[in-house]
């Protein structure tokens, strides 16, 4: 363990801002040259590329962050497999951490690095011995492993400067702008489909092209991919919005209170994001290795609607769309439940936070214990319930085909409706300083 502690304590990690509070252009600032810095490492190839296998599964690139064949192939897999594999052991009990202490949530994050490392070196080597990613003749295998695991740790440092320095984290950041890319590109690309070069790529340039060569069945699924993805946003608009409030008021200050929300989607975007990478992982395993193709298989999503105009909607499409939302409801609900309580969002943990900040249920015992059994009441049934909505509405959204896979517009929608309320959060913090109390829980 003294040898562990060793290592955690040298690792390298960004320093955390001196100042309480960053001002938003401070966070908008370093937000943008993050963004930017991933666009221009998404445009540098792989020195040394012979063969790029992984181009033929660039729906996978959305989910992964990744841009296969340049030097961010890995994008952010590696940091969620280490966040899967934590949370699994933590939440089994067979690693425990205390996140209830600065000192257990330190050691967590540190292993959660450590991990992310392995992970780095681990996929890169799969990649490239799976014949994902092959080397010209003469360019030694290894060359190709260091340039994706330099990528790799740039990534997570990315990531982590995000995180301190600016609005949410790396990872949704990476998620929202290659799903905005995609779907741009997905919609209005005007240059001929590499399957069908009678008409172009994008989906509205399709529709016109589709109709002037009298071939209505391919414009109506075109359509249909527009109108999915519009139905989609709205959707996931809608239940974003869906809460439960909690009255609070000051202990000290009568007649002055405030409302706690409790978002429909409790747990947020983050139990899609682990099952998506999750099964992201899985797909790409199960194509590059011929013995595990049945894994590929077995949770390929069919395009439903597609299937649906062209008649080829059978019994197989069946199995398939029930396996592949069975997994992502039952994979949202279990990871919802382990980051409920590995990101301090128990009932036990807010209690503590609103009796730090002063803040009371009125008509209630200032008791923490009252406070916890009473959240509890709202928090696991929002973080099941809501689980498992996120996680069906990922996967039915997935099935309509929709621009940028329908959970990149579920992850992008969300990502961005939690900026805005940073945004205002951080607003009303600066015009309020027992908000900054409660929210910096301190």
């Amino acid at each position: 363990m003294a040898f562990l502690d060793t290592i955690l304590d040298n690792l390298p990690e960004v320093q955390a801002p001196t100042q309480k509070k960053l001002s938003f252009k401070e966070k908008a600032k370093w937000s943008i040259i993050i963004l930017t810095l991933y666009f221009l490492l998404g445009m540098v190839p792989v020195f040394g590329l012979g063969s790029n296998a992984l181009s033929q599964f660039q729906f996978l690139e959305i989910v992964l962050g990744a841009s296969f064949g340049s030097i961010i192939t890995l994008g952010i897999g590696p940091i969620v497999t280490a966040s899967i594999v934590l949370q699994l052991l933590n939440g089994a009990g067979i690693v425990k951490f205390d996140l209830t202490s600065h000192e257990g949530k330190a050691r967590f994050q540190g292993i959660q690095k450590l991990l992310s490392v392995f992970f780095v070196i681990l996929e890169g080597f799969i990649y490239v011995l799976t014949g994902g990613l092959a080397p010209i003749a003469g360019m030694p295998a290894w060359f190709l492993v260091f340039q994706l695991f330099l990528g790799g740790v740039l990534i997570m440092f990315m990531d982590e400067v995000v995180t301190k320095w600016g609005f949410g984290s790396g990872i949704s950041l990476f998620i929202a702008a290659g799903v905005s890319k995609e779907v741009f590109i997905r919609a209005f690309n005007w240059l001929p489909s590499p399957t069908n070069p009678d008409i172009p790529s994008g989906a509205i340039p399709a529709i016109f092209k589709s109709l002037s060569n009298g071939d209505p069945q391919t414009a109506l699924i075109e359509m249909s991919v527009i109108v999915a993805t519009i139905v989609v946003f709205f959707v996931v608009v809608y239940t974003q919005a869906m809460k439960v409030e909690i009255p609070l008021s000051f202990g000290r200050v009568r007649g002055y209170g405030i409302r706690w929300p409790l978002n429909f989607f409790y747990t947020s975007n983050i139990p899609v994001i682990l099952v998506a990478a999750l099964l992201a992982n899985f797909q790409l395993l199960g194509r590059l290795i011929p013995s595990l193709s049945w894994l590929a298989s077995l949770i390929n999503q069919p395009n439903v609607l597609q299937q649906l105009i062209t008649g080829s909607f059978g019994w197989t499409s069946v199995w398939q769309t029930l396996i592949y939302v069975v997994i992502f409801v039952i994979g949202s609900v279990i990871f919802g439940l382990f980051w409920v309580q590995t990101a301090g969002l128990d009932p036990r943990s807010q209690a503590k936070q609103i009796m730090s900040s002063g803040l009371q249920i009125p008509g209630f015992r200032k008791d923490e214990r009252v406070l916890e059994r009473l959240l509890a009441r709202y928090i696991w049934p929002l973080t099941v319930v809501g689980s498992i909505a996120v996680g069906a509405l990922a996967a039915l959204a997935d099935l309509t085909g929709a621009l940028g896979s329908g959970t990149g517009i579920l992850l992008t929608v969300m990502i961005v409706y939690q900026l805005y309320q940073q945004i205002a959060q951080q607003h009303l913090m600066d015009m309020n300083p027992a908000m900054r109390k409660f929210m910096s829980g301190h």
